[in-house]
């Protein structure tokens, strides 16, 4: 293993992100959510089942403790997303773990027999990087990033944080 995993993320699919957020804010008290439209071209070189495909999704995110939590709303295109709300529904979707050497702890997985499922770059300035696995026979979703140097606004803050 070239580096070890510190798993810092937890995500859930949902089918409406605005009622999501709200609630998890509202009703379970976590947030403040960012939350930000995810499509071409802020979202580039997208592969999905190693096909690369254009999606889109929107996602929010907010920390509670360590823990950062992640809401996703798929909108547009083939995507892990997608398939859980067609075969499954809503609920959990993946871990992820921030990597410092995104190429290395991809090669990492690949080479313990994870498989790639779906990948992009993001960010303002575009080096941001993430990339979903799955052992077979394993449920669990592994999410490796490499968060982006310079990240668009988002599309709002809720609540709204204070001045």
């Amino acid at each position: 293993m070239t580096e070890r995993l510190r798993f810092r993320q937890t995500a859930f699919v949902v089918r409406d992100l605005d009622a999501a957020v709200r609630h998890w804010a509202d009703d379970l008290g976590i947030g403040p959510w960012r939350v930000w439209t995810m499509r071409p071209p802020q979202l580039m070189d997208g592969v999905y089942r190693g096909t690369a495909v254009p999606f889109a999704f929107r996602h929010a995110l907010a920390m509670s403790g360590e823990v950062q939590f992640e809401l996703i709303e798929p909108i547009d295109g083939s995507s892990i997303f997608a398939d859980q709300l067609d075969e499954i529904g809503e609920g959990p979707n993946h871990i992820g773990a921030v990597v410092d050497d995104h190429q290395a702890a991809v090669a990492d997985l690949i080479e313990r027999g994870f498989v790639p499922l779906q990948s992009g770059r993001f960010g303002a300035s575009g080096d941001g990087l993430f990339a979903y696995f799955q052992r077979p026979g394993i449920s669990t979703i592994v999410e490796l990033i490499r968060p982006p140097s310079e990240r668009f606004a988002p599309d709002y803050t809720y609540p709204a944080e204070l001045p």
